[in-house]
């Protein structure tokens, strides 16, 4: 239990420290916030890549969503959500489906992506967010351009 909250911690670190301003990227859709930011693998520290089947690379980033319910006090909780989504080229070309998966830490779902990057290309991302299954799925769109270190 300890090993998976101290992980839980570490990746969480990892994610604030590594992305930028817009790693708080949200949609509100109600008294929900879809959040999603992405990463490139290679920012993730090879225990943590390996105990969540991650793989690690240059070439390869992880698109992390989740959904935070705002509740009648005024707190939040972190809800089951379903993902599905592609990304592409700004004209279109080049679309690729995105292939989501859950991943808990502790209590926290969320749902993770890994893509290849094209690098110091902006890539569009849409996705289709299901938080309710009484309700359409929220339609969340963004760009964001990834560079290769080498």
């Amino acid at each position: 239990m300890l090993r998976h909250s101290l992980t839980a911690l570490m990746l969480g670190l990892i994610l604030l420290a590594v992305l930028p301003a817009q790693a708080q990227q949200f949609e509100q859709v109600g008294d929900y916030q879809i959040h999603y930011s992405a990463v490139n693998t290679s920012f993730l520290p090879a225990s943590v890549a390996r105990e969540h089947g991650i793989q690690r690379s240059q070439a390869m980033a992880l698109l992390n969503v989740s959904v935070m319910e705002r509740l009648e006090d005024g707190s939040t909780r972190t809800v089951i959500a379903s993902v599905d989504g592609r990304s592409a080229t700004l004209d279109g070309s080049d679309e690729s489906p995105l292939a989501f998966r859950s991943l808990r830490i502790d209590d926290t779902p969320s749902q993770v992506a890994v893509f290849r990057i094209r690098e110091d290309e902006p890539m569009r991302f849409d996705l289709r967010v299901r938080y309710d299954r009484n309700a359409e799925p929220a339609e969340v769109s963004f760009i964001q351009r990834f560079y290769i270190d080498r």
